[in-house]
């Protein structure tokens, strides 16, 4: 399965219906999870981003269905970073000519 970082500024639409966020968050994470995705970590953070989440997904395609549906509900903006494990990372530069 491969990692995903992804990152969540609310809109003026989820800003406006905050107390409805954690239900929301709920349903988002069984939605992963539906598509056979894991949600490894879910964080309310402060700064540019309001939320991130970190979760694995068994494909490329899998996630990226996944935070279109997430966007088309129009309460978040989403920045999705594919991460690598620092193994994998080692691996990749090993093969470097």
């Amino acid at each position: 399965m491969s990692t995903f970082i992804m990152m969540m500024k609310l809109t003026d639409q989820g800003a406006k219906a905050i107390k409805e966020a954690p239900a929301r968050m709920e349903a988002g994470i069984k939605a992963w999870e539906s598509l056979g995705g894991k949600m490894l970590g879910f964080y309310i953070t402060m700064g540019e981003y309001d939320y991130v989440a970190v979760g694995e997904a068994p494909s490329d395609e899998v996630a990226a269905a996944f935070l279109l549906s997430l966007g088309a509900l129009g309460n978040v903006h989403t920045t999705t970073l594919k991460a690598f494990p620092r193994e994998q990372f080692a691996n990749l530069v090993k093969k470097l000519p």
